[in-house]
């Protein structure tokens, strides 16, 4: 057998896994290398090895291979699994997989290498080593099918379009090993969590029933009730925190996190609550993406996953309520998460809260509607967000950033 290339899996005991929800695929499948003698050997290695500079999301992708947050994915996805991710929706192998994963490079850097050969993976904002990939596959793809598939348009201005079209012409496949999470767990610390990690968490307190909020934006009144109502139906609330890299004009992450972290303590029953990060790049694929956050959240051992209004939208390329129909389109045993749909939320004067269209009877001008494009508008134009669009300790944080130096 040869031993030169292996994967460094170090899964979770039947007793940690208990009665957890099993991953997606079956099993966790991560490629961390987390023995240090191990890592001393393969980066010295790596060094040796022709390097590929990696794109953000594709470092973003890789370190979500690594930590296990994409099981059961060992790699990046050749070209067999490209096309069948796109147009139905799996792997080869049957599973469930709602988007692309894939790593590019330019038809020249391609040259410099065969099939079959190792390379090494370098961030190329920082310079990192990141790991190292068997190449076993170089092919190329039709972007804009690929756009068309996933995104529902092939429009440059979308941000995740974008940043497909500006790929290289070759894709790589192989299984990769990981070296290196960035900066992720010295930069967030506790907050930050692999699968493996979330999974321990849930057991120990033993929660059956766990339901996922995902967040890219500050916590607003809106966001507070979706994981309110929640919790009257689950055993605790999963709050996962986006840290990854987001489109420009977005909210910084520290940010994000001060604003969540404080209203999770001030307004949420501390033993009902995990908050914790992770480290994807966003791709604003609307529907697609609401899949993609389902099956990872399988893997970090969430049951249900919370899909609201235009969920990992943007713009206005997807209707409000796209996201939760894409769960009903797909086959009943792609996922073992379920998903948890809840109506647009808003502030209701006349009913004195937080209300949905299926529990307020009352006229649309009694409403106030609640989204982070509204508080951001209203900062920018230098106006305090009003307690019913957000928490006054959410508003001083956002205010201090948004005025800093003015």
């Amino acid at each position: 057998m040869d031993t030169s290339f292996v994967f460094y899996i170090n899964e979770p005991t039947e007793e940690e896994m208990g009665h957890l929800i099993i991953p997606h695929g079956s099993r966790l499948t991560p490629a961390l290398i987390r023995d240090e003698a191990l890592l001393k050997i393969e980066k010295e290695k790596a060094t040796g090895l022709t390097q590929v500079r990696m794109s953000s999301r594709e470092t973003s992708d890789l370190i979500m291979i690594g930590i296990g947050a994409f099981s059961p994915l060992q790699g990046f996805m050749n070209r067999k699994d490209w096309r069948l991710v796109c147009e139905e929706l799996i792997i080869s192998d049957g599973t469930f997989w709602p988007i692309p994963v894939t790593l590019s490079v330019s038809k020249g850097k391609a040259s410099e290498f065969k099939e079959g050969r190792e390379i090494a993976l370098v961030d190329d904002e920082s310079g990192v080593l990141m790991g190292s990939m068997m190449v076993e596959e170089k092919y190329s793809i039709d972007k804009q099918f690929e756009c068309k598939n996933i995104f529902k348009t092939d429009d440059p201005e979308h941000p995740g379009v974008g940043k497909v079209m500006a790929q290289g012409e070759v894709n790589l496949s192989g299984p990769v090993k990981v070296f290196d999470e960035l900066e992720y767990p010295e930069r967030f610390g506790n907050l930050y969590a692999r699968p493996k990690e979330t999974r321990q968490i849930f057991a120990k307190k033993g929660w059956r029933t766990i339901a996922a909020l995902q967040l890219r934006n500050p916590m607003h009144r809106s966001h507070e009730y979706l994981a309110k109502i929640a919790l009257e139906i689950c055993d605790g609330i999963f709050i996962h925190q986006l840290v990854g890299k987001l489109k420009e004009g977005d909210i910084p992450a520290e940010v994000r996190v001060q604003c969540i972290d404080i209203l999770v303590e001030n307004y949420f029953p501390a033993e009902r609550v995990v908050n914790k990060a992770y480290p994807m790049e966003m791709r604003y694929a609307g529907p697609r993406e609401a899949l993609l956050h389902a099956c990872f959240r399988q893997n970090y051992g969430a049951t249900h996953i919370i899909i609201g209004r235009d969920h990992a939208g943007v713009g206005n390329y997807y209707g409000p309520y796209d996201a939760q129909e894409i769960f009903s389109e797909i086959p009943r045993d792609a996922l073992e998460i379920k998903m948890l749909p809840i109506d647009i939320t808003f502030y209701c004067h006349k009913c004195e809260g937080m209300a949905s269209l299926k529990t307020c009877p009352h006229a649309q001008e009694d409403r106030l509607l609640i989204s982070g494009t509204k508080v951001r508008e209203l900062l920018s134009r230098g106006e305090r967000p009003p307690q019913q669009f957000t928490r006054p300790e959410v508003a001083d944080i956002l205010i201090k950033y948004y005025f800093k130096g003015k």
